[in-house]
């Protein structure tokens, strides 16, 4: 019998009266072979774990050899080194994050990876549906997991991922009502009364995300051409303790010296969120009076004012918090007496407007920033407005008084009720 290859997998009884088989699987990160060991007490039962190991290997299923991470460990280990700004934007990392810190290390972190099972997700989803979470969290938990072990598994610490076997949670759908025309006007007429009310003019004409406008400056905006460009979006402030000695306050936010933790702004949302967009001459014109107030508030506010060069600020200049900005919506809908919505539903109502007018969906893509026509049939909502207007239009076409003869005599309507 000729000497075997080497790698070649062997089976040989040993010393101690077992049978042992040993299989090559690959290559250990310092290069030697990596053979894999495992025994019985007869020889056709060590060859059947041999051939069973071999099928692996040729299928690319083997988990690497070492310690087994735990699914915190792992969750971890993908957030700090693996998805980590700048290979995410700032906004998706921070969904990840909470995905995980609060809900998946909690719920299933304890398990060793490679022991956990679809069942386990999927109790997870339940429990936290049970505890009052919407199923659009639960659903964002499913496809944190789900990316996170999908890399686990393209580097061989599971040969499977069991988050694409789980269930996950079915979305409900929610209708977003826009707001009316009519809305829309008593919003920009209340809004008229307050600073930064071009701020809101932006929103429900242009339909710019709450980032992107609080993220203009003066630089991307041409009054003379009309137009402006959408660069950036403004991210929501997170902060570290500044001080030498513990202050004492929970929140680093709370800290007398506290320091930022991450920059004022990032990118915008995806490479179709950088675009240019024109201008009404009505928002124009808002935007000439808003350069002249905040001039105004500059000479008020002397020695306190800062130039951040954004369009919209707080008095003394300095860049707007989106959280304060939320606080301003909820105020302009009860001046205005409109319906309670999300400042979100202002793009909605945008979007709708653009739909009413006629334009052409492309176009109306490249001013909302979407990079699929998915997202357009998704934002494009049927107002009342539009259903009334095809009601109409049907009720024209099948009830229409019947044309008539110069002799007075009715042609072609034989059984078409006909309105009085």
């Amino acid at each position: 019998m000729g000497r075997r290859s080497n790698g070649e997998s062997t089976i040989y009884q040993g010393a101690d009266g077992y049978w042992h088989g040993r299989v090559t699987v690959g290559v250990k990160d310092n290069g030697k072979p990596d053979r894999r060991h495992m025994q019985a007490t007869t020889r056709p039962e060590v060859a059947e774990k041999v051939r069973k190991l071999e099928q692996e290997r040729d299928a690319g299923k083997v988990r690497k050899t070492g310690k087994a991470w735990t699914v915190e460990k792992w969750l971890q280990h993908w957030l700090d080194n693996i998805v980590a700004p700048p290979v995410l934007t700032e906004n998706a990392y921070n969904a990840y994050e909470i995905a995980v810190r609060v809900h998946l290390i909690p719920g299933v972190g304890a398990h060793r990876l490679d022991k956990l099972e679809p069942e386990h997700l999927e109790r997870l989803y339940r429990k936290m549906m049970r505890n009052g979470s919407a199923s659009a969290t639960a659903h964002q938990v499913h496809r944190t997991v789900r990316a996170a072990l999908n890399v686990a598994m393209q580097r061989k610490h599971i040969t499977e991922n069991p988050a694409t076997l789980a269930r996950s949670p079915k979305l409900e759908e929610t209708e977003v009502e826009p707001y009316s025309v009519e809305d829309v006007k008593k919003l920009l007429e209340a809004a008229l009364k307050k600073r930064n009310s071009a701020r809101w003019a932006i929103a429900l004409a242009l339909g710019l995300r709450q980032g992107e406008a609080l993220g203009l400056r003066w630089e991307d905006v041409d009054l003379q051409a009309g137009t402006l460009q959408v660069r950036r979006s403004r991210l929501r402030p997170r902060w570290k303790h500044g001080c030498a000695d513990p202050c004492g306050r929970r929140f680093a936010g709370h800290c007398p010296q506290r320091a930022a933790a991450r920059k004022e702004t990032a990118g915008t949302k995806s490479k179709a969120g950088k675009r240019g967009i024109g201008l009404p001459d009505e928002l124009v014109a808002l935007l000439r009076l808003h350069a002249g107030e905040q001039e105004r508030e500059r000479v008020k506010a002397a020695q306190l004012w800062t130039d951040s060069g954004y369009v919209f600020t707080t008095p003394t200049g300095a860049l707007l918090n989106p959280r304060t900005d939320h606080v301003e919506w909820k105020r302009l809908l009860e001046r205005a007496g409109v319906p309670d919505r999300r400042l979100h539903d202002a793009r909605h109502t945008a979007a709708t407007v653009l739909l009413l007018l006629g334009v052409a969906e492309r176009a109306v893509m490249g001013t909302m920033g979407w990079s699929n026509t998915a997202m357009a049939a998704r934002y494009q909502h049927i107002t009342s407005a539009i259903r009334r207007d095809v009601a109409q239009r049907v009720g024209g076409l099948l009830w229409k008084p019947a044309d008539v003869d110069d002799d007075g005599d009715d042609e072609g309507t034989a059984g078409v009720p006909v309105p009085a």
